[in-house]
């Protein structure tokens, strides 16, 4: 079955049309471009602010006049990852999107429905011409994935609405009126390179078949970090026998559990024996700790080429007890919102290569106190063991309002539509709406969306039912927006 004939045939429409324009994070120039050109189409007010975000007006149907107008906003890039053994370039392909049974995902690659499915809805209101609905100002914001850079620099003077819905929340019983925020660490240590030893002999470890999962979202969820695994791997080999650390390469973006790692190491064909051992044993280990959970998890061993410089053994050592020793998943959980993980730290990404030790982690907090302490924690971490640390894309939480006006009346839609209670929460992620709610402090917020599952990993995937409902929902919303108040 063709994605276009999905139901609703709009919005699924949209979204092949999206998904066939490139879009990573800090690379929106094409879909910019793409979303100006089906605003000036649709002979709407179409503007680009000076950041990159776009906005699109419409005015209300006949009879909505007196409404509010709503502001609908979404995000254009999404999370550019595969699979090891996927061929894909990102930068000239357009998205291979697969239907099995009730769920759209993609060939081995992100398939973009975060936030992707969000912009198609709203593409749908703005295209259409038998929906009714208020006046509409539709926000397309750029680098929510890589540091929300579109949201921090928004033009609030392009916007009158008074009530926003943000479309990009991931389960469609859930109504969000809070979100984390978050800070990056970033680490450098120039370590000492010497000569691999004459007649060592050089082996890859790789771990990989991780679920990974959004770091914010899933980090609650028990899942392996590739990195941390890795190191696990090295910490026991250094214990047990002699090597040298050639290099290591783990995880691949900031704000994505790891889900995979290699690392290459050399050894004397002496202890290649107890060194098979001795990884067999590490491996068996993890996997039984592990098995519930990861049920695809490998760690394999291969001869590879012989490498010419390595790590000195000092700063292998302190490498090695640097990664062990910095903390990673939940800090600590809400005291005041059961279920809710407060504050996180997750460690993205770790590079050892060519006389540099490079790090990537981000912490997350919904209280801003507890965010410091935790990147304090990672900070001081690294900074005892020399590295030189950048803290920088700091972005606020977003405090809820449970007398908001608009979380009223879709709590009481929801309940009337579905004869149950939808989850009314805050969420661990990181939703602009903390950022935007400093541009726009007397806009109401609110953010829903269809199911997602698997978001910022090849695994991710959307469920076509879900789509309808949260359409449906979406429709019946606009149509109960208040009147204007004079």
């Amino acid at each position: 079955m063709n994605i276009r004939n999905l139901e609703p045939k709009s919005l699924w429409s949209h979204f092949a049309d999206l998904n066939a324009v490139p879009r990573p994070s800090k690379k929106e120039e094409r879909v910019i471009q793409f979303m100006m050109d089906f605003g000036s189409k649709l002979g709407l007010e179409t503007i680009q602010d000076s950041i990159g975000n776009v906005v699109i007006k419409k005015p209300a149907s006949r009879g909505m006049e007196d409404k509010e107008t709503i502001i609908l906003q979404s995000h254009l890039d999404m999370v550019h990852q595969k699979n090891g053994d996927t061929k894909f370039d990102f930068d000239t392909q357009g998205i291979e999107m697969i239907i099995n049974n009730d769920w759209v995902h993609a060939n081995g690659t992100t398939l973009g429905a975060d936030n992707g499915i969000g912009v198609a809805a709203i593409m749908a209101l703005l295209s259409s011409t038998t929906i009714d609905h208020p006046a509409l100002e539709a926000m397309f914001t750029i680098d929510e994935e890589t540091g929300m850079t579109g949201a921090m620099h928004l033009d609030p003077s392009n916007f009158s609405g008074t009530i926003l819905l943000n479309l990009d929340t991931e389960d469609d019983d859930e109504l969000s009126i809070g979100c984390a925020g978050g800070i990056d660490t970033n680490t450098t240590y120039d370590y000492q390179e010497v000569a691999v030893k004459e007649n060592f002999n050089c082996y890859e470890i790789t771990v990989k078949g991780l679920l990974g999962g959004h770091s914010g979202m899933d980090i609650d969820k028990g899942r392996a970090n590739a990195n941390k695994l890795m190191n696990r791997v090295l910490h026991h080999l250094q214990k047990e026998m002699y090597f040298q650390l050639i290099s290591i390469d783990g995880g691949s973006l900031r704000n994505a559990i790891p889900r995979e790692s290699k690392a290459v190491l050399a050894i004397h064909p002496d202890f290649k024996a107890e060194f098979e051992l001795q990884f067999t044993t590490i491996t068996a280990e993890i996997k039984a700790e592990f098995k519930t959970i990861e049920e695809d998890l490998q760690l394999s061993l291969d001869a590879t080429p012989m490498a010419v410089k390595a790590v000195s053994d000092n700063d292998k050592k302190r490498i090695i007890n640097i990664i062990y020793g910095v903390h990673n998943g939940v800090f600590r959980l809400s005291p005041d919102i059961e279920g809710l993980v407060e504050t996180s730290s997750s460690l993205a990404r770790v590079i050892v290569k060519d006389g540099s030790f490079i790090t990537q982690s981000l912490q997350r907090s919904s209280v801003e106190s507890s965010k410091n302490d935790v990147a304090n924690t990672i900070r001081a971490t690294f900074e005892s063991a020399g590295c030189d640390v950048v803290q920088n894309g700091d972005y606020p939480g977003w405090q809820p309002n449970a007398g908001s006006t608009i979380l009223n009346i879709m709590n009481d839609l929801y309940i009337s539509k579905y004869n149950e209670q939808p989850q009314v929460k805050a969420c661990h992620a990181g939703l602009e709406c903390g950022i935007l709610s400093q541009h726009l402090p007397k806009v109401d917020m609110i953010s829903f969306g269809p199911n997602i599952r698997a978001a910022h990993s090849p695994d991710e995937k959307v469920q076509i039912s879900s789509v309808q409902k949260f359409w449906d929902y979406l429709l019946d919303t606009l149509k109960l927006i208040p009147s204007k108040v004079e």
